[in-house]
């Protein structure tokens, strides 16, 4: 790729709102850098999601409207993606797709983009949704697939996680609140990496309400993304920090915790 950044950023991701959090506030406090650019992948449009009672949209249409939404989200957040690919797979069957087919799709996009960092999902998927969890392990295979072949870029590759401490911390809290803890054992619920894992901690906190902005555009998946009522200002303290796994290169134990997903590139 000529004139190629030097911060590149790959995402790869499973659903529309998948990316509206994890790394939003990441895009956003490189927004303004001249040298920063953006991929974002989806391997599909969500059209099988949750459609909440009174919702205008309807089994044919979801997927579209998940489409926009996802847009208008990187729009509210300020800062669109430099590149946004769609692969088209059908929600909830990514795992019966081929996935030497679904490896080939992402690696040619490394390919032409060469970017510095790749993230993606870990082996919980976060949820343990079975879209995440195979999207996840074809972006690694991907990734040291188009590394070893002497492309540019390709540098580290992060897994998005939720570390164990602020899992636990937040289903004490649910369960004072009345509400179901998260089960890690149940598909669609949240699980934790232990805080030994965690290689880059990024400090969100003042873009947390840019994030919160893009994250109300889902309106669709409203009723999933937030689960209850909450304010702005609340959702604004969860978002503050964004915890990644670094998959790749490997870490030595003990190694500092980076601030920022290119720190020491």
């Amino acid at each position: 790729m000529a004139n190629r950044p030097s911060r590149a950023l790959m995402l790869v991701v499973a659903h529309p709102d998948d990316d509206a959090y994890g790394l939003a506030g990441t895009v956003a406090l490189h927004a303004d850098d001249p040298d920063f650019r953006f991929v974002l992948v989806h391997a599909t449009d969500g059209a099988a999601g949750d459609i909440a009672h009174g919702f205008p949209a309807t089994r044919e249409n979801l997927g579209q409207i998940r489409r926009e939404e996802c847009t208008r989200a990187w729009r509210s957040l300020g800062r669109e993606p430099d590149r946004h690919d769609w692969l088209d797979y059908d929600d909830g069957t990514v795992a019966q797709a081929p996935f030497a087919e679904l490896v080939d799709r992402i690696a040619a996009i490394m390919r032409e983009e060469a970017p510095d960092v790749v993230a993606t999902f870990g082996p919980d998927g976060i949820t343990g949704h079975p879209d995440h969890i195979v999207v996840g392990a074809a972006t690694d295979e991907a990734f040291h697939r188009v590394r070893a072949s002497g492309s540019a870029g390709l540098h580290r590759l992060l897994h998005g996680a939720l570390r164990e401490s602020t899992f636990r911390r937040w289903n004490t809290a649910r369960a004072k609140e009345g509400d179901e803890p998260w089960d890690p054992s149940r598909v669609y619920h949240l699980r934790g990496v232990g805080d030994d894992q965690i290689g880059v901690e990024v400090d969100t906190t003042s873009v947390a309400s840019r994030i919160v902005a893009g994250l109300n555009e889902h309106r669709s998946q409203r009723h999933v993304i937030y689960g209850q009522d909450r304010s702005n200002e609340q959702w604004e303290r969860s978002v503050g920090r964004e915890s990644m796994v670094i998959a790749w290169p490997p870490v030595t134990p003990g190694a500092p915790l980076l601030s920022d997903v290119f720190e020491g590139l």
